[in-house]
């Protein structure tokens, strides 16, 4: 685990940036590891969300990492003058360039321990997929050997990104004296004793009932840009004119660190998709997820299996639920007592977490043990 090793990590985006956040919080933990921060090239086709997400980033200023253009691992010139790497790793089922893989097949002895990083589900079906080996069939590189990396919530998974002092960086955060100023900041409106609640979403069809529980109430949503805001707008559109509005703020574009101060400040985090999901158990507090919809609703299931693991009280339940579209009845009203059983419920599963290896840990051990047999 402490070699140095070089590590190709290929990105597609495809939409909401969130394969891009996984992708650039793996390749910053990478380079950081421990005594033998590895080298990475971060190889992604639209790294323009980059720019607020890890500012860092395109400034090369963090050593250890490369974010390299997609179309260049095509480039035969640009391949010949890299040196080859010992880990690829692809992201979210994306396909590597033919290229790269034909480049590779004419100048090395032999292959990359060859990673396909998958998407994050609780799925009993998870822990027998992970770590499972998919020989290549054909093509210049026919009968090398890729093998599933599952993230997961279980030990028998390949776990969650985690960076070490991650916790500790929140304690700091709250104790210090850096919330109070965060919240001055960001929502000066906000009184003390009222819910202060970020919104980070699709574009949900209990939105419009959030909105009205909310009417009437001191309590404060924060919005976070693009589709969030778009969405809030069109929801408070509809409210009845003659009405009172609810209170609501929108926010900045922040990084990735900035993004972890928001839910630790906020008493309810409604968050969407798989990176911000993670970040909101690490950050403990109660929170909604909006899971990524897909056309035949294999996200019912997925959702489900993870209010499982979560054992998530009926409360929490019915509110994913009705907020995901799976139901159509009225949203569970928050209140103290609500929030506090949620609450509970995340601290708990933290707490498990907590006791699991993180996701680099596995995916050094994976990347040395596979290098240590050849492959």
């Amino acid at each position: 685990m402490n070699t140095r090793r070089t590590w190709d990590l290929f990105c597609t985006v495809i939409d909401n940036h969130g394969d891009l956040g996984v992708c650039w919080r793996l390749a910053r933990q990478l380079a950081q590891a421990g005594h033998s921060g590895q080298s990475v090239r971060l190889w992604v086709d639209d790294a323009s969300a980059l720019a607020w997400m890890a500012p860092d980033a395109l400034r090369a200023s963090l050593p250890g990492i490369q974010v390299l253009p997609w179309a260049d691992a095509s480039d035969p010139e640009r391949l010949a003058n890299l040196p080859a790497a010992d880990v690829w790793i692809e992201a979210f089922g994306c396909t590597l360039p033919e290229a790269f893989v034909a480049h590779a097949a004419t100048t090395r002895q032999q292959q990359p321990v060859w990673i396909n990083l998958e998407y994050l589900s609780a799925e009993s079906w998870v822990p027998r997929m992970h770590g499972l080996p998919s020989p290549v069939m054909s093509g210049p590189v026919k009968g090398w050997t890729k093998q599933f990396f599952y993230p997961g919530f279980t030990p028998d998974t390949g776990g969650l990104l985690r960076e070490t002092g991650l916790m500790e960086r929140q304690q700091a955060f709250v104790t210090s004296g850096s919330l109070a100023i965060w919240r001055a900041q960001h929502a000066p409106d906000w009184a003390p004793g009222a819910l202060l609640i970020s919104l980070f979403c699709y574009e949900p069809t209990a939105l419009h009932q959030l909105l009205t529980q909310l009417t009437g109430t001191p309590h404060h949503l924060l919005v976070t840009p693009g589709r969030p805001l778009e969405a809030i707008q069109q929801a408070h559109s509809q409210l009845p004119s003659e009405s009172p509005c609810p209170q609501w703020s929108p926010l900045p574009y922040t990084d990735q660190d900035g993004f972890d101060e928001m839910l630790w400040a906020c008493d309810l985090n409604f968050v969407r998709g798989e990176d911000s999901l993670v970040r909101a158990l690490w950050a403990g507090q109660p929170f909604v997820w909006h899971i990524y919809p897909q056309e035949d609703n294999a996200h019912h299931a997925k959702l489900e299996a993870f209010l499982n693991w979560l054992q998530a009280p009926e409360s929490l339940r019915q509110f994913h639920r009705v907020w995901n579209g799976m139901e159509a009845a009225a949203l569970p009203v928050l209140n103290a007592g609500t929030l506090k059983q949620w609450r509970d419920c995340v601290l708990a599963a933290r707490k498990r977490l907590l006791m699991q290896n993180d996701l680099l840990t596995q995916l050094l051990s994976h990347g040395a043990a596979n290098a240590a047999v050849g492959q």
